[in-house]
């Protein structure tokens, strides 16, 4: 990352739009992820025994949501629920949020920008966590997981889109700050900006490989970089 480039970004930004697991909060800190995708792949052996077996294979919850799709609408509402309800138990033991992510969601509010959280996780979760931890005015909007639809899910430009709209902000003003190869792909499908979280080794070079120009590696960068602009 240079300095300057995280400074362009941000004095081009108007609305400031945060993923969530990652940047604000680690989701499956206290309930660890793969055993969250084991018990919804029980639940989805239940109605279907041969997919339910492809979803042992995975540890990520979200892939156990998409596979559900190949089922069929009962399937895909059913770990919805179970997975909505997980995440919201999940955050409540997930602990404070990721350092300098209150720092950053104040200083963003604070410039007068608009803020969502714009997130592949529900939107019950996120509403939350933000509640738990008195963050939620400082958040304008939030844009979650859009229920039944896995396919709407970042790398998708659907969630960017919607805060944007309901910010009434152009999308192109907008800014999304993610941890992950698909909220890099989604910001270049909505025609946002974007600026990479590294927070785990390794993570820069696949984010630059996406196409983050600009990469940070801790959230009180960021920050920084909005009370400056």
């Amino acid at each position: 990352m240079t300095s300057e480039s995280l400074t362009t970004i941000v004095a081009a930004t108007r609305g400031v739009l945060f993923d969530f697991d990652g940047p604000v909060c680690d989701v499956f800190a206290g309930h660890p992820a793969p055993g969250v995708a084991r018990d919804l792949a029980a639940v989805l052996a239940q109605i279907d025994a041969t997919t339910g077996e492809q979803a042992l294979q995975t540890d990520d919850p979200m892939e156990v949501l998409r596979l559900a799709t190949r089922v069929g609408e009962d399937a895909v509402r059913r770990i919805e629920e179970a997975l909505t309800s997980a995440e919201v138990s999940a955050v409540k033991a997930a602990g404070m949020p990721v350092t300098g992510a209150v720092e950053s969601l104040r200083a963003a509010h604070a410039s007068g920008r608009r803020v969502a959280i714009v997130s592949n996780n529900s939107a019950a979760c996120v509403r939350e966590f933000l509640a738990l931890h008195g963050l939620d005015h400082f958040v304008h909007q939030v844009s979650g997981r859009y229920p039944n639809r896995p396919d709407l899910m970042k790398p998708s430009p659907f969630s960017l889109l919607r805060a944007a709209k309901e910010l009434e902000v152009r999308a192109s003003a907008c800014t999304l700050i993610g941890d992950s190869t698909t909220d890099v792909e989604a910001a270049a499908r909505a025609g946002s900006m974007v600026i990479g979280f590294s927070n785990k080794p390794g993570k820069e070079a696949s984010l630059a490989a996406a196409g983050a120009r600009t990469i940070i590696t801790n959230m009180v960068t960021f920050a920084r970089a909005l009370l400056t602009r």
